[in-house]
C-alpha cells in the first residue's frame, strides 16, 4: 500500500509541475482569472460542505471577479 501511495504522489507532483510551467506566458489578467477561480472553488467547497455544485459555482464567481480585477490593472 505504501508503494502505491508513493507512486500516486509522484504522478501528482509531476502533473502539477507540468501544469504550472504552462502558465509562464499568461497575461496578468489571465493569471488573476485563474487565481480567482481557484480561491472561489475552495471557498465554494468549504461553504457547501464539498458539494460539486457549490465548488463549480464558487469557481465561476471567483473567475469572474478575478477577471474583472485584472481588467482594472
Amino acid at each position: 500500500m505504501k508503494i502505491k501511495n508513493n507512486y500516486t504522489m509522484t504522478i501528482v507532483t509531476v502533473a502539477l509541475i507540468l501544469s504550472l510551467s504552462g502558465c509562464s506566458n499568461l497575461t496578468t489578467r489571465n493569471k488573476n482569472t485563474i487565481i480567482g477561480a481557484s480561491i472561489g472553488a475552495v471557498a465554494g467547497a468549504v461553504l457547501t460542505g464539498g458539494s460539486g455544485i457549490g465548488t463549480a459555482g464558487g469557481a465561476a464567481v471567483g473567475g469572474v471577479i478575478g477577471h474583472e480585477i485584472g481588467r482594472l490593472k
